[in-house]
């Protein structure tokens, strides 16, 4: 690992202590596992005042511009995230803000945009939603319907869209929609789209398997917004999108902020098995549990290895290829973790995260459903499979 720069290793120091000394209070209602299962308002208040506190002490969008909210210094956020995640701090709510809205708006925005947007993105107090999957356009994310007509200096937008995690509280979405229908790609245009109480504009909660209704549809009826709004040229939507998928599929670095729990996830399947008995002895003590465990350790060392190997130019042979797998690997790594927690609580996995009695306070049955949204999320990782094959490798598309 390289040597970090003395003015790095002062950030490292200063964020280290600011963590130590401003740890929140635990929060009084449970937590979801990720942003994107953020349900209720007690639960969008705890995370977005603790990363609005985070923000304003330079930790969260160190490596922005100063002149759109960041810190200016390059190199300084996975510093950060390297201490959030050492010391177990909540999570940044604002992921699609964090993670999407704001680099994709960094490129492709207008420098009017950048001071707007930006800002808001990187402290939470607006939160953002993203608007490309539609009933008929999912996995084919290019046959968008949801449509915008030009009205002077106003798009009127119409359509529906569906999976929209925190809809339910975004004020703004990064949306995609048909402008023309003379092509596929080129018909399509990006905007920044208001969401809270405007006008035309309705949010629906669906309900997940898991009994949490963290994502949304929500539907657009003559719903006006202004050409300001709009990111790039008419017709780039695609290009722009391109970009957003970018940074969602983790193959370029954004300003995202880390936290969460500090336990690795091996560890986390180790405790586990020393709670678990099955035919009078620990799970722990079992020689085909702990193979098992270890093989899922083999793993996470080997992403951890990966992600190292990416930043550096001259061990990728492939362009792209690392940061792009690491989307498929790293889903199916929780998938399959959380599918070993389960075995590994057997019959007491049954009982669900409200049961007192449940293992890991019902942590890893609720994970394991919650893990196949991760496999289809920016992208299937079927797909993600025929662009590493395809556009990486350069195999011959599959028929």
């Amino acid at each position: 690992m390289a040597k970090l720069a003395t003015e790095q290793l002062e950030f490292q120091e200063y964020a280290r202590r600011w963590l130590e000394g401003n740890r929140p209070a635990p929060p009084t209602v449970r937590m979801p596992i990720t942003p994107l299962e953020v349900m209720t308002i007690p639960q969008r208040d705890y995370l977005q005042d603790w990363q609005g506190k985070v923000y304003a002490a330079g930790l969260v969008g160190a490596d922005y511009p100063t002149e759109y909210g960041g810190g200016g210094h390059e190199g300084f956020q996975r510093i950060a995230n390297q201490e959030m995640g050492r010391a177990g701090t909540p999570m940044m709510i604002n992921i699609v803000g964090l993670n999407m809205a704001a680099p994709t708006i960094l490129v492709h925005g207008t420098e009017a945009q950048k001071k707007k947007f930006i800002p808001g993105c990187l402290s939470a107090e607006e939160i953002w939603c993203q608007g490309f999957s539609e009933p008929g356009a999912g996995s084919d994310m290019a046959n968008q319907q949801t449509s915008a007509d030009r009205d002077g200096d106003d798009w009127i937008i119409n359509g529906h869209k569906v999976w929209t995690s925190l809809g339910h509280f975004a004020k703004w979405m990064i949306l995609i929609a048909r402008t023309s229908k003379a092509h596929k790609y080129d018909g399509l245009s990006y905007f920044l789209m208001p969401i809270e109480g405007h006008p035309g504009v309705t949010v629906r909660p669906l309900v997940k398997i898991t009994g949490e209704a963290g994502f949304n549809e929500v539907l657009f009826e003559d719903s006006r917004v202004s050409d300001d709004c709009r990111l790039d040229d008419i017709g780039k939507g695609w290009t722009v999108a391109m970009t957003t998928l970018t940074y969602e599929r983790g193959a370029a670095e954004s300003a995202g902020g880390g936290g969460g729990d500090s336990t690795h996830p091996v560890q986390r399947l180790v405790n586990l098995a020393k709670e678990s008995w099955r035919d009078g002895i620990r799970a722990s003590d079992d020689p085909l549990t702990r193979d098992a465990i270890v093989q899922r350790a083999i793993v996470a060392e080997g992403l951890k290895q990966n992600a190292r190997r990416a930043r550096v130019p001259g061990l990728c042979e492939h362009p792209m290829r690392l940061p792009l797998q690491q989307k498929v690997t790293s889903s199916e790594f929780a998938q399959e973790n959380a599918r070993l927690g389960v075995e590994i609580a057997g019959a007491r996995s049954t009982l669900y995260k409200l049961d007192e009695a449940a293992p890991d306070q019902g942590h890893w049955p609720l994970a394991y459903m919650n893990s196949y949204g991760h496999t289809i999320a920016a992208g299937t990782n079927e797909i993600q499979r025929n662009i590493l094959g395809e556009r990486v490798l350069g195999l011959p598309k599959s028929k």
